[in-house]
């Protein structure tokens, strides 16, 4: 099952997250990756504003797929052309707490999460995530994200 993330959104959800926005983006990416090991989903993140240097429009970091809002538009709006390109919609989750982007999401034949039940997700999954580190199972290897890391740092 697919999702689509309202990086900015998700991130409003912590206390203090707009006292520096970059560490609030990485921290969320972090979190992401766990959720994406441990629930083996696809999931892209959407985020307002430039992109990060560590993490460029496009970044496939550890099976999350990095995206940022169009030069002169907003995240929703990138949301919305990601959700009506979907081939599988009924498949696809999106998570934002912003009314109007649900409901285009919704019309669409998409699920909807809210931020917030999102963000309890995520907690959840990195308890689960700590306690299997604790029993030695570590993190996985996405060997497609190295092939097209080092295919890319060659050319």
């Amino acid at each position: 099952m697919p999702y689509i993330v309202d990086g900015n959104n998700v991130m409003a959800q912590a206390v203090g997250w707009h006292r520096d926005k970059a560490a609030a983006r990485r921290g969320l990416i972090h979190d992401l990756v766990h959720f994406v090991a441990l629930q083996k989903v696809k999931l892209k993140v959407v985020f307002d504003g430039a992109p990060d240097e560590e993490f460029p429009e496009g970044r496939k970091y550890k099976g999350v797929h990095i995206l940022y809002a169009r030069p002169g538009s907003d995240a929703d709006s990138r949301i919305k052309e990601l959700v009506s390109k979907a081939s599988y919609k009924r498949d696809l989750v999106a998570v934002s707490s912003d009314r109007a982007l649900a409901s285009f999401i919704q019309h669409q034949g998409a699920r909807v999460i809210s931020s917030g039940r999102f963000r309890g997700l995520l907690a959840e999954c990195l308890k689960q995530g700590s306690s299997r580190e604790k029993s030695g199972q570590g993190d996985r290897v996405d060997v497609e994200e190295w092939l097209e890391f080092f295919k890319k740092s060659e050319g």
